[in-house]
């Protein structure tokens, strides 16, 4: 019964748009991982790929039109195609799910890219200033008064961190979090007397894309205490879409987590060894 029921509906054609519009999903599938690679892996220029990566956006809202026409021409004719139409349907809300989700960051948020605890004296780029060079990469020197603004607005809550442990202590807990976050570490100059300064310069990536975002952090002896400065900038592009913001609060929490631990830890005492009896002395 069922069979017969089914038979005028399986005797009827594909939509030819219901089948384009899965072709065109899956194509734009392809591009957009074909996209993802080039840029996580350094085949190409970051600028290239993106115009790949957007294609396969353009591809996808292609996708989306041929599937809306072909659903009016099956509701019209009574083609077969709506299994392929919600199956194009799927990948192309996959696809661009997370761009418009970007899209309204990026009408939310400032069009900066350098981000950092102290805007007067924002911590350098020494051994990083010379991966910042070439077409279309920002400089290594601070974006300046503007991009300060901007952040005191959009971001009040970026400020210096003051730990109540020592400079060397302070050091050593971020390195570790920077190695636990497997940022790729350039520089590091533990704090040294006279002045107790240290630094770390690493190169942290955008976790889809793997963009270039660099980081400097430097470390100040206050007393017994410690004062710690972050920056994180992109490598490319005006606009970050808050990553940097996002990286430096994070790294701001998990490090004073961990000092506030570190402080409550007992101080270890070498235990005195009791003072040694005097030697009897046998009279003969």
């Amino acid at each position: 019964m069922a069979r017969r029921f089914s038979a005028p509906y399986q005797s009827e054609p594909v939509s030819s748009l219901a089948s384009w519009a899965r072709n065109l999903a899956v194509f734009a599938v392809v591009a957009v991982v074909v996209a993802v690679i080039i840029v996580r892996f350094d085949f190409l220029e970051p600028k290239p790929a993106l115009a790949t990566f957007f294609g396969g956006l353009a591809i996808a809202g292609l996708s989306i039109l041929f599937g809306l026409l072909g659903f009016a021409a099956i509701w019209q004719n009574g083609s077969r195609g709506m299994a392929r139409i919600l199956i194009a349907f799927l990948i192309d809300g996959a696809i661009l799910a997370y761009p418009a989700y970007l899209a309204l960051q990026y009408r939310k948020l400032p069009a900066i890219h350098d981000i950092t605890t102290d805007a007067i004296d924002p911590p350098r780029f020494e051994a990083l200033a010379r991966l910042r060079t070439g077409e279309g990469t920002n400089p290594a020197v601070y974006a300046g008064l503007y991009s300060a603004e901007q952040q005191r607005h959009f971001y009040p809550d970026i400020e210096p961190v003051e730990l109540e442990i020592s400079v060397d202590r302070a050091y050593a807990i971020a390195l570790q979090l920077v190695n636990k976050r497997k940022w790729i570490v350039i520089d590091e100059r533990a704090p040294q007397p006279p002045r107790r300064i240290g630094r770390i310069e690493a190169v942290a990536r955008t976790p889809i894309m793997g963009f270039r975002e660099d980081v400097s952090i430097r470390f100040v002896a206050d007393g017994d205490d410690s004062r710690v400065d972050i920056r994180s900038a992109s490598r490319n592009f005006d606009s970050d879409l808050g990553s940097n913001a996002a990286r430096v609060k994070k790294f701001i929490d998990d490090l004073n987590t961990a000092a506030d631990a570190d402080a409550l830890k007992p101080v270890k005492k070498t235990p005195v060894a009791p003072p040694k009896a005097p030697a009897k002395t046998v009279k003969k």
